[in-house]
């Protein structure tokens, strides 16, 4: 294996719509070098070999296993699969980056940690929207009260496709935003409900509004899509003394809104009297790093230094959590469910 100063040999396994992307990053980071990709699909592996012609190609994973010179592997392959490929490569002693969600099930998951942990190794689920410069920047303003008390979330992900054939649109979509609210309020959940349609593919839901109850009192709306007539990533949070609405699409991805309304006190019997204040709007700089970059830079640390990264194994396991309460939900024909309870890491 790697010593601390050299980099952090990683290879790719999966090459499909994702991969590639995690091929560039890897392939350009000075902290990593990419040692191989794994696909099962020879096309595949011919149109990266024209772009990265000095990286080993291979369809075969037990290859890549027993490589003595790979240290870690980036599983970028479909949701049902990630168990299996990641015990084996935590077995053969290799770290592992896998794509959201980690697992199938929370079961498959903790057993993944247990063997993480078992062995030393980095197990990194990736949630790439925690690298992302907006989502940082709200939860700095979150961590430091500068929106007081948060009174509510209402999330909107859709767009028009990628319809899955293999995984419900909140199993596909439904972790970008769960690990974004785990992120921010640093805590699960304590129930759920959900209702959805499939509206294309029977029995693949295909739109999905979930409604997240909080133990502080916070409530959350999150609203996800694969049928919408345009591509919308917006979160408004109001909280007592400010408002913010995060939009990934938008030039402008993070405003601050300084506005609000008091309950004041009422000066006779039956009187109430609201204040309503509308102030400035602020938009912070954002840097424009590409959030899969600094994932990758903080998979390497990570690997490098063994402590645990930002988008942890504790995250990927609450947003299985999380994702099995509102499959309860549905089959409960949209009743509360309640999530496992968990010990927030902020």
């Amino acid at each position: 294996m790697s010593t601390a100063a050299d980099p952090v040999r990683v290879a790719v396994v999966g090459l499909g719509y994702w991969g590639p992307n995690l091929v560039r990053n890897l392939y350009e980071l000075p902290d990593a070098e990419l040692v191989g990709v794994c696909d099962l699909d020879p096309d595949r592996l011919e149109r990266i070999a024209r772009r990265y012609p000095d990286v080993r190609r291979t369809t075969s994973y037990d290859e890549l296993l027993e490589d003595p010179t790979v240290d870690a592997v980036a599983i970028v392959t479909a949701v049902g699969t990630h168990f299996e490929l990641a015990s084996a490569a935590l077995e053969a002693g290799k770290h592992v980056f896998v794509e959201k969600p980690m697992a199938g099930s929370v079961d498959e998951a903790e057993l993944l940690v247990a063997m993480a942990r078992a062995r030393g190794l980095t197990l990194m689920p990736g949630h790439t929207f925690l690298y992302s410069p907006p989502v940082n920047a709200v939860h700095d303003l979150i961590r430091a009260g500068a929106l007081g008390e948060i009174f509510f979330l209402s999330m909107s992900r859709v767009n028009l496709g990628l319809h899955q054939s293999d995984a419900s649109v909140i199993w596909d979509l439904g972790p970008h935003d769960l690990s974004i609210l785990r992120y921010w309020l640093g805590e699960s959940p304590v129930s759920v409900s959900a209702m959805t349609r499939c509206c294309v593919m029977p029995d693949v839901p295909d739109v999905a509004f979930v409604n997240l109850q909080y133990a502080d009192g916070a409530v959350a709306h999150v609203e996800l899509s694969w049928l919408a007539p345009s591509k919308l990533r917006r979160t408004a949070i109001v909280g007592s003394e400010r408002m913010v609405v995060y939009d990934d699409t938008s030039v402008e991805p993070v405003r601050v809104f300084d506005s609000g309304v008091t309950l004041r006190t009422p000066a006779n019997f039956g009187e109430f009297r609201l204040s309503y204040r509308t102030g400035d709007i602020v938009s912070p700089r954002i840097d424009g790093t590409e959030p899969l970059q600094v994932e990758m830079e903080d998979l390497c640390s990570s690997i490098r230094t063994g402590r645990e990264p930002r988008s942890s194994m504790e995250i990927g396991l609450d947003v299985l959590r999380v994702i099995e309460a509102i499959d309860r939900s549905l089959r409960e024909d949209g009743a509360p469910s309640a999530v496992e309870s968990t010990l927030a890491t902020r």
